[in-house]
């Protein structure tokens, strides 16, 4: 799938979950990609990132630099946190089967 198609359906999805946000390092395309997408879904779609790492790794895990910046800022306004814990059901599965 091309990127502008990839793009024209994700940012359509009135709900869009990314599971194991940021669980790689993303690339300068795949910043590109994910800068865009947000861009397009900001303030007409609601997108959910499930992940393991604290909002404030974000930002590095992301690269640091213009890229980074600018996905954070869409993410970050008009956001809604909700901290889960520390608790880990995978653990959790595996001490109680």
């Amino acid at each position: 799938m091309g990127t502008t198609k990839f793009l024209k359906k994700y940012a359509a999805f009135s709900v869009l979950v990314i599971d194991e946000w940021l669980l790689d390092h993303p690339d300068e395309s795949m910043r590109s990609m994910l800068l865009e997408l947000l861009e397009r879904r900001y303030d007409c779609a609601s997108t959910v990132f499930c992940t393991q790492y604290a909002k404030k790794d974000w930002h590095q895990r992301l690269g640091s630099g213009v890229h980074a910046d600018a996905i954070m800022d869409r993410i970050v306004h008009n956001t809604v946190w909700v901290e889960t814990g520390s608790h880990n059901m995978r653990e959790h599965a595996a001490l109680n089967p």
